[in-house]
């Protein structure tokens, strides 16, 4: 029986137990959170047969942000839920819409052999079958409330979803990464993603902080799954991140950016995922962190170009 009706959906991508949607189910009707990949579309539909529901069944989709991984599904999953409404913040609305700037950016970062292998086409969703959701959007889900609240830092079209029946937040990117290979006695390991392009520190922290204003009894990660003891998990967080900028910016004189940045965040990860009693041999660790610290390094990389460039204004 799924606690407090929710279901954790591994949607394929990439590796098992890397990529999370969610599954609200109440009174016979569904919301589902995040979505995956194209190819996520049988694993969030077998979903709703596991919980006892059809694709008529389900009244919302809600993207925390709209990068790939968590919302290149999205016009292909709304094509099977006719009554389905997409909630997702007013930033990312457009790009529903009419996808070709998310997919021209995606394609940027990945290159086009691994959009097509990872992701396939991205379909449009119908404007009319998309709400924009603010900061304090309320709505619910067959009398279930669920809030929206604006969470930039990791991109600046995140938004997280409050759900009071489980005092969970079901928080995207903005409470990091938090893989079970990583699980110990001491509990759950997180670290912070500042994929490209939007990263920002500072906010980064704020939305965390807000996060932990709700007294969250846990937080469902998109990668992965459900995580407690959220105070202790928020301060590594906020950690890493300064520890994350302070590397940035030590890697900005260097020669090669981009290796000194990379060869800094594994060191950095390494040592942190050692003294939180992680026991896996250290190509182990790195084979679960490769692609994060590549793209972490990209991130942290348009960072300090933005810095630069704002420095060069001032």
């Amino acid at each position: 029986m799924a606690e407090h009706g929710i279901t954790t959906i591994d949607t394929g991508f990439q590796r098992p137990n890397f990529d999370a949607a969610y599954l609200i189910v109440e009174n016979g009707r569904g919301a589902f959170v995040d979505c995956g990949t194209n190819h996520s579309v049988p694993a969030m539909l077998q979903a709703l047969a596991g919980n006892g529901l059809s694709p008529a069944d389900v009244d919302w989709l809600v993207l925390t942000h709209v990068h790939l991984d968590h919302a290149g599904g999205a016009g292909a999953l709304m094509r099977e839920l006719p009554n389905a409404r997409l909630l997702v913040h007013p930033r990312g609305a457009p790009h529903m819409v009419d996808p070709s700037k998310l997919i021209a950016g995606a394609t940027a970062v990945y290159g086009e052999a691994e959009m097509a292998r990872s992701y396939g086409t991205i379909l449009p969703v119908p404007a009319a079958r998309v709400i924009e959701a603010p900061d304090g959007f309320e709505f619910e889900l067959s009398g279930r409330p669920l809030r929206c609240i604006d969470t930039p830092g990791h991109a600046r079209h995140h938004l997280c979803l409050w759900d009071a029946r489980s005092r969970s937040w079901f928080t995207g990117d903005t409470f990091g990464l938090s893989y079970r290979e990583f699980d110990t006695v001491n509990g759950a390991f997180a670290l912070p993603t500042t994929t490209p392009v939007q990263f920002e520190p500072e906010a980064l922290k704020a939305s965390i902080g807000r996060l932990l204003d709700a007294g969250p009894e846990a937080m469902y990660v998109t990668h992965y799954g459900r995580v407690t003891g959220v105070e202790r998990l928020a301060g590594l967080l906020a950690d890493q991140i300064d520890a994350m900028v302070a590397a940035a910016r030590e890697a900005a004189h260097a020669e090669d950016v981009h290796a000194t940045l990379v060869s800094a965040l594994e060191a950095l990860y390494l040592q942190q995922v050692r003294a939180h009693g992680v026991t896996l041999p250290d190509d182990g660790i790195r084979a679960v962190l490769a692609m994060d610290i590549e793209l972490n390094a990209q991130g942290l990389e348009v960072w300090l170009q933005r810095q630069s460039g704002q420095a060069a204004h001032s």
